[in-house]
This record gives structure tokens, C-alpha cells and sequence, in this order.
């Protein structure tokens, strides 16, 4: 969400007028965030955030936004894009392909508790449930032949212990795509500042810009590496237990885990460490040019990757975690 394409009132005043929004009142930069380009936008007819796409290409739009819309018209709590007159839901905006979304009103959590961990799994649970009616496919380009190409980009960067982890992580993890889990559309980056509030309600769920088909239980490991853990002290990165197990109760309320699920848990958690510790890297040591950008601590990430090694974490037949 960092400004990589800067847009002038005059510019986005004329690609506004292609929807029925009515006219430009106020735009606000976000500066959080590493992947797209994406402003608070404010007209006469309502309140929409405005995003221009610096990494997809047009072609896999249409996964994404009509994701977002069968997700909306399902009940789930998620943005909806806008529609142009013209009813598609996106168009060209200084070279790059943009789109409105509905502005949600809501807040992230910072340091979730047990109740918003319990939320926020329910939450995905229903976008899982829904998504399994979603035709589309996309690959998941931050998949394991991106964890490849990425580890040897960064392999200058970083000391030769933390080679050898990416590496045998990397060996551990060969397999991975191959086994028989349910698979669907997925979040594919459901953090903390991916999910706003109202009081305990989750209001929505945003930022689909990493949604791909992918196994729904690694979408789970992926939110639990964000939302239950600790944040302080010598601890930080590791599971917290409360936080784990509402989380979990809250997604099988919905969708219960399956067997080979539950079998590669611990697997699965480590994937979605070693996902996010590449793409930090990668980030920080090969940056793209950009006003606002933000690159993450990869550290954090790799704090998670070698607790999850460590401390492998497990969930029992009657879905509880195992101590």
C-alpha cells in the first residue's frame, strides 16, 4: 500500500468520472504497506479506497475483484468492488490498472486477544466455506518455485547459518503443493492490518492483493503466524496457546479440519514462515522505487521459522491443541 504511482486530483477527478461515485471531494496517500499504490478516496456519493495494481497484470485482475465480489454477495466481510458504468471493475489509471473498492469502517488490532483471535478465525472459516463455490484458479505466485528463486536472490544478503536454514527448509519442504488437502481461493496474507474491526465484530476483511487457489489450511497457518503470538520480550514470535486455540475453535466452528489437515500442521506452519521470511528479505535487500515504502523486519519472520522448527506445534483429533 505504499505510493509507487502518484496520482493528481485533475487525473483521478477524470477516471472517476467512468462511475456513477459522483465527484471528487478528498484523496489521502495510505502509506502502509509494501504492494500496490493506494489511496482514501471521498466523493459526493461515498467513501471507497482507490487502488492501483504495480504488480499484477490486468490479465489476473479478474481473479481478485471478482473473488472479492462472490465473497461480498456470500455474506462474507469484505469490501466489494465498485463497478465502472460500463460494469467492470477495474480500469487503466496512469499506465497501471486501478479499481475501487467500498471503504470499510473499522480499525485493525494491534495486539488481538482471545476473543478477536476467535473472530477472526470464524471469519475465515466463512471466506473458506464460501470461496469453495468460486470457480476461478490462479497459481499462487508466491508459491514454492517463488520460495526457490527467491532464497537464491537474497542468498548474497545474508550469513551463511541463515543460508543453511533457507536451504534445509527448503529441502523440508519439497513436497509441499503435492499433498491431498481441500483447496480454494485463500486470503493468502490475513494479518493483523489486513482485517478491521467494529468493538469485538469483524467489520472486513481487505487486502486480497496475494488471494490465489491454494490449501485452506495454509492459509489458516499463515493467520495464525500473525494473530497468536507473542509480541514482547524474549518470546516474540512464538505461539501463544489462548490465542492459538480460539482461533482454532473459531475456524472449525465453520469448517472443521480434516484429518491430513491436522497431519501437516506443523509442516504447514513452518511454509508460512518461510513464505514471509523470503518475501521480507526479498524486500528489503531488493527494493523496488517508491515514495512511503515500508519494508518489514524479515528477523521476525525468521525468529517464527525457527520456533516452528523448534517447538513444532500440533492439534489433536478433537482439534485442540497439543502442549
Amino acid at each position: 500500500m505504499s505510493v509507487y504511482t502518484a496520482v493528481s486530483s485533475a487525473e483521478l477527478e477524470a477516471w472517476l468520472t467512468r462511475y456513477a461515485v459522483g465527484t471528487l471531494v478528498e484523496q489521502v496517500p495510505i502509506a502502509s504497506g509494501i504492494e500496490n499504490t493506494n489511496y482514501f478516496v471521498t466523493t459526493t456519493r461515498g467513501r471507497w479506497v482507490l487502488t492501483l495494481f504495480e504488480r499484477l497484470p490486468a490479465e489476473e485482475l479478474p481473479f481478485y475483484l471478482n473473488l472479492m465480489a462472490h465473497l461480498a454477495r456470500a455474506g462474507v466481510a469484505c469490501p466489494a468492488p465498485a463497478p465502472d458504468r460500463s460494469g467492470a471493475l477495474f480500469g487503466m489509471l496512469n499506465g497501471k490498472p486501478a479499481g475501487l473498492t467500498q471503504r470499510i469502517d473499522g480499525v485493525p488490532i494491534v495486539t488481538p486477544d482471545a476473543a478477536h483471535c476467535a473472530a477472526v478465525g470464524e471469519a475465515l472459516g466463512r471466506l473458506h466455506l464460501a470461496s469453495a463455490s468460486y470457480r476461478s484458479r490462479l497459481g499462487n505466485r508466491r508459491g514454492p518455485a517463488w520460495w526457490r528463486q527467491a532464497a537464491r536472490a537474497v542468498r548474497p544478503y545474508v550469513s551463511a547459518e541463515q543460508n543453511e536454514l533457507l536451504a534445509a527448509e527448503l529441502r523440508l519442504q519439497t513436497g509441499f503443493g503435492k499433498v491431498t488437502m481441500p483447496k480454494g481461493a485463500i486470503h493468502g496474507d490475513l494479518f493483523c492490518d489486513n482485517v478491521l474491526f467494529s468493538g469485538e465484530r469483524v467489520a472486513g476483511l481487505i487486502d486480497f492483493g496475494f488471494a490465489a487457489t491454494d490449501f485452506y489450511a495454509y492459509d489458516l497457518a499463515i493467520t495464525v503466524n500473525d494473530w497468536c503470538i507473542a509480541r514482547d520480550g524474549d518470546a516474540r514470535g512464538n505461539l501463544v496457546h489462548e490465542l492459538l486455540q480460539a482461533l482454532l475453535d473459531g475456524y472449525q466452528s465453520v469448517r472443521p479440519l480434516t484429518p491430513v489437515e491436522r497431519e501437516q500442521w506443523p509442516s504447514l506452519l513452518r511454509a508460512a514462515a518461510l513464505r514471509f521470511w523470503l518475501s521480507r528479505l526479498y524486500d528489503l535487500h531488493l527494493p523496488r522505487p517508491g515514495e512511503l515504502v515500508h519494508a518489514h523486519d524479515p528477523a521476525h519472520f525468521e525468529r517464527i521459522l525457527r520456533d516452528r522448527i523448534a517447538r513444532p506445534s500440533r492439534i489433536t483429533p478433537a482439534g485442540r491443541v497439543a502442549r
